[in-house]
């Protein structure tokens, strides 16, 4: 395997993606979107997405598996962000079509190790669909990781149980953690909003993006995150991010993005 730092496909030569498609190498594909993520960070998280992708290919090269990262798709689908201005989502139906046109394209050339690296809650009901449609089909199987959903479960892990807690969630950890780590200048932390904690939505405690509170039971209702967030900031306190934290998620996620190639790779 030629010890090939260029790991990008949008980066390779048509003689190159041509020769490295007769090893049939491990292709990543990021997924991301481009929504609120609060007043301090940049719309699109499919940039923090795409980097956790490059980091992961990196090291799985540096450990043997020659693998390369297919171009992000930077529109997620459409969930709860509708109300921001400039945001750009798909429809499900769309966007199944295009998780299905994407995967299709690289195993009629005979890709087959695949992995979705997904960085957008509104992804994963498509997702399921289409890989598990691919497996009935073609016999071939296809893991994602939703990579905030990893480093969420992590979070207790690197600040404590309590602050993970209050932290956690949409506009917080671990996404502005780990941007403040990557991207850092992309952060404008003048911004940063303390969420808002008494928030109601249809006369009803919000409990989070589309969920209210009725005599203790949650209830999901069909509006957007105007109503039920604090601008793209859910329950989490983003003051409680920092770069620290977001280095120690990266380095759990490009771990475990690792395993999972060699686990493909054996499997």
């Amino acid at each position: 395997m030629p010890l090939n730092k260029i790991v990008h496909m949008a980066q390779l030569t048509a003689a190159d993606m041509r020769e490295a498609a007769q090893r049939n190498p491990v292709i990543l594909l990021p997924l991301g979107s481009f929504e609120d993520q609060g007043p301090h960070m940049p719309m699109g998280d499919y940039l923090l997405a795409d980097a956790i992708a490059e980091r992961i290919a990196l090291q799985a090269i540096q450990e043997g598996c020659e693998t390369y990262v297919a171009p992000v798709l930077p529109f997620g689908g459409a969930d709860y962000f509708g109300y921001m201005p400039g945001a750009i989502a798909l429809s499900q139906s769309t966007l199944r079509a295009v998780i299905e046109d994407m995967l299709g394209n690289l195993i009629r050339h005979g890709f087959t190790k695949l992995i979705i690296l997904n960085g957008h809650g509104g992804n994963c009901t498509m997702i399921h669909d289409v890989t598990q449609s691919i497996l009935k089909k073609n016999n071939i199987i296809i893991p994602s990781f939703y990579l905030w959903r990893v480093a969420a479960a992590y979070l207790p892990s690197v600040v404590g149980e309590e602050k993970a807690k209050q932290s956690g969630g949409h506009g917080a950890n671990p996404l502005t953690s780990i941007a403040l780590y990557l991207k850092p200048d992309l952060v404008k932390t003048e911004n940063l909003k303390q969420q808002a904690l008494d928030k109601k939505a249809w006369s009803l405690p919000v409990l989070d993006f589309g969920t209210v509170e009725l005599n203790g039971a949650p209830v999901s209702i069909p509006l957007e995150g105007d109503q039920t967030a604090t601008q793209g900031i859910g329950r989490g306190n983003p003051y409680l991010c920092d770069s620290k934290t977001g280095e120690a998620l990266t380095d759990y996620l490009v771990k475990t993005g690792v395993s999972l190639i060699k686990h493909l790779l054996e499997h």
